[in-house]
């Protein structure tokens, strides 16, 4: 082939034509996957299809090729089954982006673009993971405060936030056992994470020693 860059069909398809397409795909699946698995929670059936959803779209796009629209529409519906019954992250949501490109490049017959697209890719997405890229501040924590329903809780813990955060905002109030409890959640910025427990302390000798928790903010902040 004089020119790598080129479509690989350039007449009819042919059976050679078919596996060279099919078996690129599922190859920039597979690695894609890969990349995907390092430091990332995921699960075996979402592995499973990154490796197959550029081969099922590279099958579609060849099969209605005399209509690329319609292809695209039908390839996307394919790669987004996924999230309209369980939920997912925007990672995820990216990789089968990515994914579902490799498939229609692919299945245009473009295999050495799509060859390069994931490299390019893959290692993005790998220099993100390993330079822990937009993670939060370790001083970036959620505090639950569970209260008495008797307790006038407008300012009562003030003083403590104050002295040991750089910021704190009530983001919730939730009524627990009947409503004989509250719970207050609490976004903060600690000074010094180091001094959580001293801060946990004081918060107690106010709250009449109820539940506390300090957590890392939920990751359900990016499901989608």
């Amino acid at each position: 082939m004089s020119n790598i860059w080129a479509s690989i069909f350039t007449g009819s398809l042919t059976l050679g034509q078919f596996l060279l397409a099919i078996g690129t795909s599922m190859l920039l699946g597979l690695v894609l996957s890969l990349v995907f698995m390092y430091k990332n929670t995921y699960t075996k059936s979402f592995i499973t299809a990154l490796v197959l959803i550029p081969a099922v779209e590279t099958v579609v796009i060849m099969l209605v090729n005399d209509n690329l629209g319609v292809g695209l529409s039908v390839a996307g519906s394919f790669a987004l089954i996924r999230f309209r019954s369980v939920k997912g992250n925007a990672k995820e949501l990216v990789a089968v982006f990515i994914a579902m490109t490799i498939g229609i490049i692919c299945g245009t017959g473009y295999v050495a673009i799509a060859g390069v697209f994931t490299i390019l890719l893959s290692l993005v997405l790998f220099l993100l993971t390993i330079t822990n890229f937009g993670a939060l501040s370790e001083n970036e924590r959620t505090l639950k405060i569970t209260i008495p329903e008797n307790l006038n809780y407008d300012e009562v813990f003030d003083e403590v936030l104050k002295k040991y955060t750089t910021h704190y905002e009530l983001d919730s109030v939730k009524t627990l056992t009947l409503g004989s409890l509250f719970r207050l959640d609490y976004d903060i910025t600690l000074k010094d994470h180091a001094k959580m427990k001293k801060m946990i302390d004081e918060l107690r000798v106010r709250n009449s020693n109820l539940e506390i928790v300090c957590a890392r903010p939920s990751t359900n902040r990016d499901e989608l």
